[in-house]
């Protein structure tokens, strides 16, 4: 059964400059695993961190669970990711001695649980941006030209 994608955070590429990728589960309530197969994340805002030994999701917004009762989820809670101990060491390691930080990439959902992919980045500067919205629109036009000539 293939996994399913529930969230993207588009802004992550965008802003940073991803190095590498891990896989790590999230610690979640009923309801909040529920809003989740409805598709009412966002990750946008989101961040993780490591504190005390443990990896930590913060900012990612799940919207309350619409048929929950008085008892459903804090939309901006944090919430634990399930990492094994020596991932965490090397995240801790690299997060502190090098600059990178960790980016929520994509939320989904494999084998029914909630699957966080999380990325290695850097920031990127000003130029980096510019010059990625100049290729995208280079490319854009290129796509343009090639369907005109198609037609012709």
């Amino acid at each position: 059964m293939p996994d399913k994608t529930v969230a993207v955070n588009r802004r992550a590429h965008y802003q940073y400059a991803v190095e590498e990728t891990l896989e790590a589960g999230i610690v979640l309530t009923g309801t909040e695993i529920k809003s989740i197969r409805a598709g009412r994340v966002n990750l946008a805002e989101a961040y993780a961190r490591i504190d005390h030994g443990e990896a930590w999701l913060i900012g990612a917004h799940i919207a309350p669970y619409e048929q929950g009762n008085r008892n459903n989820h804090e939309p901006t809670r944090v919430r634990k990711l399930l990492l094994h101990r020596d991932q965490i060491a090397e995240l801790l390691g690299r997060t502190q001695a090098k600059g990178f930080t960790l980016v929520p990439l994509k939320l989904y959902i494999r084998g029914g649980l909630a699957k966080l992919e999380l990325g290695i980045a850097t920031g990127k500067q000003a130029h980096d941006k510019r010059r990625v919205i100049a290729e995208r629109d280079a490319r854009r036009e290129l796509d343009r030209t090639t369907k005109e000539r198609i037609k012709l």
